[in-house]
Formats: C-alpha cells, structure tokens, sequence
C-alpha cells in the first residue's frame, strides 16, 4: 500500500484518446510523469505521448505493467476480453486494481478474463473528458479496498467530476444520461442552428448562438446552487418568448421523447455486456 503522498505507478494498456486524456490530467494535476507507464502498439502514438507528457511508453502490455500496482485498461470494448487473458497470469501474481473504461464491460467480465478475484473499478466517462470537463460514472467491485478506491476516484477526477454507483446494473442508465449525452447536446445544437437558419440568420451565425448559448446553460446548471427546473422558470416570463418556445417543446414531447432516448441507450449499454460474454 502506498503512503498518501506517494502516487502509485499507474500503467495505461492502450494509449488512445481516453488514456491520453487521462494522462495529461494526472500530470497536470502533479503526478510524476515517471509514475505513468502506457502500452500502445502504435510506435506514433506512443512518442506522442512520450514528447507531450514524459511518460515512459512500451510496445507491449506486459512491458507496461511491470511494477504498476494501478492498472486503467483502455482499449476498446471488443479488444477487453484478448488484452485481460494475456495479462490474466500477471494479474493473479501482482492483484493490481484494474480500472475498466470500456463501454458495456461489466466488472465481473474484467475480474473473470483477469484470471479471477481481482479488484476492478469499473469506469464510464464521456468524451468531455478529453478537455477536463467530462462526468464519470465509477463502480467498485467487492474486491477493491478503501485506498484503491480512492486512488480510482483521484485518477478519474483527473478530467472531470466522478459519481460513485453502488449497484453495477446502474451503469448502463450512466451511460444513457452521461456517457451518450454529449451526443444529445450536439444533437440539440445542431437543432437549433438549423432553425435559426430557417428563420433567416446566417447558418454560421445561428451555429455560433446556439453553440454558446448551450455553453453559457451548462455554466449556469453547474455554478449555480439552482436546480434545472427552477433556472427554467425563472428565465420563462409568462406571455414571453421563451414561454412559447417552452409549450413547443413540451406539445412535441420532448420529455418522453429524451426518456425513449435515455432507455434505448440503457438497453444498448445492457446488450453490449451479454454480446461481449459471448
């Protein structure tokens, strides 16, 4: 176990967009670069990494590991189950704690192809992660002690808030509402972008306000003591426009049109972890 003031050697088994995030976050925030090892097969990739941050980066999983005690398995949800069984017999020898980014992995899959018994977060971040701004879903298996929780929530924190879930199923509505709700957003200011170019702006002038406008919203919902409905109302005079704008949305449904939405993530979230079993 390490001290408090000594972080543990982390090791990132892929070195993507997710793992580079990652790293830059811990070494921003004051992590020795030389506590950050990462696994990538891909030579670019891995000098990238190595030029921008000062970690030490290897070809191979196995280089990578050696003497990590905090294991973020990075690769995609397809390639889990091949990267875990060639690390299954380290895994067992050292019992790191692995922290699992991928997308419907249930922590007993990771555990499992790990060899068994093995501590792992369970992790569902979302591509805002990538600037520091992203919202993270974090699951404990049994298996985790209180240190190594800790250490999975600082290590995420990195780039963004976490939210510890108790109840693993639960992870797949993170992923409905968080982890697929960028898309959402993007989706709303494409929207309402285009509707301003019906109504005659310029399509880049109407991008701009929209795009802003869900900036400044966001700033809003996360700096202010106050929650949606209340910052809703109080920006909805009666007989005004934003009350027309309102009663369009809510004739239209799209209330249960964002609960449908949400659902049909979960669900996807859920089959994503059976399929994997296969």
């Amino acid at each position: 176990m390490h001290g408090q003031d000594t972080p543990p050697v982390v090791a990132f088994i892929g070195g993507g967009n997710m793992a580079r995030s990652l790293v830059g976050g811990m070494v921003a925030r004051g992590t020795p670069p030389e506590r950050i090892r990462v696994a990538d097969r891909n030579a670019p990739n891995r000098e990238r990494l190595a030029a921008d941050f000062g970690v030490r980066c290897f070809a191979t999983p196995e280089e990578a590991v050696d003497g990590a005690t905090v294991w973020v398995l990075a690769v995609k949800p397809q390639g889990m189950r091949p990267a875990c069984n060639a690390l299954a017999a380290l895994a067992q020898q050292l019992r790191p704690l692995a922290v699992s980014v991928a997308a419907g992995i249930t922590s007993r899959q990771v555990a499992d192809w790990l060899g068994g018994a093995v501590p792992v977060v369970r992790a569902m971040p979302n591509t805002p992660s990538l600037l520091g701004a992203g919202m993270t879903g974090l699951y404990a298996n049994p298996h985790v002690a209180d240190h190594q929780r800790a250490q999975a929530g600082e290590l995420i924190g990195a780039v963004g808030p976490v939210e510890w879930i108790d109840d693993e199923a639960l992870m797949d509505a993170v992923t409905g509402v968080s982890g697929s709700g960028p898309a959402y957003i993007f989706l709303l200011a494409e929207a309402m972008a285009d509707a301003g170019a019906r109504q005659g702006l310029p399509r880049e002038v109407a991008a701009r306000l929209a795009n802003q406008t869900i900036l400044g919203a966001a700033r809003m919902l996360t700096e202010s003591d106050e929650d949606a409905a209340t910052l809703r109302r109080r920006v909805t005079s009666p007989g005004g426009t934003t009350q027309a704008g309102i009663e369009s949305f809510e004739e239209g449904g799209l209330r249960a049109l964002v609960d449908r939405a949400v659902a049909a993530a979960t669900r996807r979230g859920a089959e994503l972890s059976v399929a994997n079993d296969d």
